[in-house]
């Protein structure tokens, strides 16, 4: 099959039923650069982009790249193309299934060091290829499909998803957008850091208040989350959680949202800054804010152009003393690497759930010992390393079959996944511009070249023991982080590494690492509460200790006053 190639509308008949995928010129006027993904599910409630994930219970999809595609073309996916789950359309059964093809844009970015690149941009929907706007999708339909008969099935690529308006300001909820030098620079066009600012009680009546501010490190926010100033909805149709098994989840996420809003609003809860940052790329939904030879000097930018100016804009201290870490998960993995690689500029990290923070333990594999990230091989077997459980045990997909799943999505680390994000923040550049592959994506042999990178330059648990000397003193009761003892994503096991650091350094590190009997991904550190409701407290859970490591590290005359009206 001819999967990679745009053919015309007379193209010879294919040996076995494939898939031809035609973009509608009466949808755009242009060629485009990009990855076409075909869903196949037996699913007809919900459209098939949305019913996309890595379980082995998913839909069926299948992807190729497509360069200059121009309006009337096709493009084939049939026997041939790499699948997930199944690996193959011959392995497809035979039935009636509901597909739809989505074109997901890629812009050509010629970088600061010559290198030139095609990658999806950042449009407004945090890399999510499902809705990203200027991405071009089929209508759901219904077909009939027999892997072991002739002919095509024709899908049209004729609905170009709009522009995302951007968020207004509220009375508690601000924006701010950044354009970033160092960043603009970096990827040869303008670049832009943006921010949800939760502003406190008072704020526009004390102009003479100063405030601390927290930094809530994590996803991609489409408005700052967790947070709601009317009572839930009284007739919110439930969601049921599967995850949690709540009948009615959503009306838990907005109870508790309304609850922080009370809570915020009250006189004795301490007045300051929070902020959600977008920083959406290429690559993934965030950058994992620390500076990238791939993504480009996140880090630095953050830091040094985004804060001063969120802080200047909304009247912040701007002192470190006054500056704070959190997040859980991706947001975990920020707020301690943030706080390690500048330690002079944060005040504390609370780091919950933290994505492997110790790369001898990237969820079950060590990348400096393991020569594959996929299996364990014995003299006369192998075993698959899983990739996802509950806290039963039960598992829900492989390494292997996550990364084939990114893989199908996007090949050249351009998924928009876990994995590949990880890479694209972690390794090396490559000749060709894409970041150097930490493993075969195919066949999970690991480049222990890669991955002694990796470890020089992102792995926190070798970076703290190897500058320990320097850095410990910076950070004495900065580093706090929590974690269930069953997360779903074995990231646990990283903690362990770093709890068996942390508990001989010298000097002593005095602060806190806790665990949660059988709780999932993502505990918080509250062993009061469940999983399904700590999770939702993250903007309120820390602001006690906040407050400690305030008094604690505040210099003489700092201004303690001026925000505790």
């Amino acid at each position: 099959m001819a999967a990679l190639a745009a053919l015309s509308g007379s193209a010879a008949p294919a040996l076995a039923e494939t898939f031809e995928i035609t973009l509608d010129r009466n949808a755009v006027d242009e060629a485009h650069d990009g990855r076409v993904i075909l869903i196949i599910t037996p699913d007809g409630e919900t459209e098939p982009r949305f019913q996309v994930d890595q379980n082995f219970d998913a839909p069926q999809i299948f992807g190729v790249n497509i360069d200059g595609l121009k309006p009337g073309e096709s493009v084939r996916i049939g026997n041939g193309v790499l699948g997930f789950p199944s690996e193959d359309m011959k392995d497809v059964p035979a039935g009636d299934y509901y597909v739809q093809a989505v074109l997901h844009k890629y812009d050509t970015f010629n970088l600061s060091n010559g290198k030139t690149v095609k990658l999806p941009a950042a449009r407004g929907a945090g890399q999510n290829w499902r809705k990203e706007p200027g991405n071009i999708i089929s209508e759901p339909k219904k077909v009939s499909f027999d892997p072991k008969r002739r002919g095509r099935i024709s899908v049209t690529l004729d609905n170009v998803l709009p522009p995302i308006p951007e968020k207004e300001d509220t009375e508690w909820i601000r924006r701010i957008k950044v354009r970033s030098d160092m960043l603009s620079e970096f990827w040869g066009r303008d670049v832009y850091i943006n921010g949800h600012v939760l502003v406190p009680k008072g704020f526009d009546d004390h102009p003479e208040a100063r405030y601390p501010l927290a930094i809530f490190h994590g996803h991609f926010p489409e408005d700052f989350g967790g947070f709601r100033t009317t009572p839930p909805d009284p007739d919110l149709e439930c969601e049921y959680s599967e995850r949690f098994k709540e009948p009615c989840y959503n009306r838990i996420q907005q109870e508790e949202a309304y609850k922080f809003y009370q809570k915020w609003i009250s006189d004795d809860f301490p007045r300051m800054l929070i902020v959600e940052i977008d920083h959406s790329n290429p690559y993934y939904d965030d950058s994992y804010a620390v500076n990238s030879a791939n993504i480009g000097p996140y880090g630095d930018a953050i830091t040094y152009e985004f804060v001063p100016a969120l802080e200047e804009k909304f009247r912040g201290i701007g002192e470190s003393w006054a500056r704070f870490l959190y997040g859980g998960s991706t947001g975990g993995w920020e707020a301690l690497g943030v706080q390690v690689k500048y330690p002079d500029d944060y005040n504390g990290a609370f780091a919950a759930c933290p994505d492997p923070i110790d790369f001898r333990a990237m969820m079950v594999t060590n990348i400096y010992e393991d020569e594959n990230a996929y299996f364990r091989d014995g003299p006369f077997g192998r075993v698959p390393k899983p990739g996802k459980r509950d806290y039963l045990g039960h598992i829900f997909y492989t390494a292997e079959m996550e990364n084939r799943y990114e893989l199908v999505l996007g090949d050249k680390t351009r998924s928009g996944a876990q994995w590949d994000v990880w890479e694209a923040v972690y390794s090396p550049m490559g000749e060709d511009g894409y970041p150097k592959r930490i493993w075969n994506k195919r066949t999970g042999e690991i480049d222990p070249e890669v991955a002694e990178y990796w470890k020089e330059n992102y792995d926190l648990r070798y970076i703290l023991e190897r500058d320990w000397a320097e850095l410990g003193p910076k950070l004495q009761g900065k580093i706090h982080i929590y974690t269930g003892d069953m997360d779903n994503y074995y990231l646990n096991n990283a903690v362990y590494l770093m709890e068996d650091f942390l508990e001989k350094a010298d000097p002593p590190y005095e602060g806190e690492l806790t665990y949660g009997d059988r709780d999932e991904h993502c505990w918080n550190g509250n062993p009061d509460l469940p999983n399904a409701v700590s999770r939702l407290h993250y903007n309120w859970m820390y602001v006690p200790r906040i407050l400690e490591l305030i008094e604690m590290r505040a210099p003489e005359g700092a201004d303690l006053t001026s925000w505790r009206y």
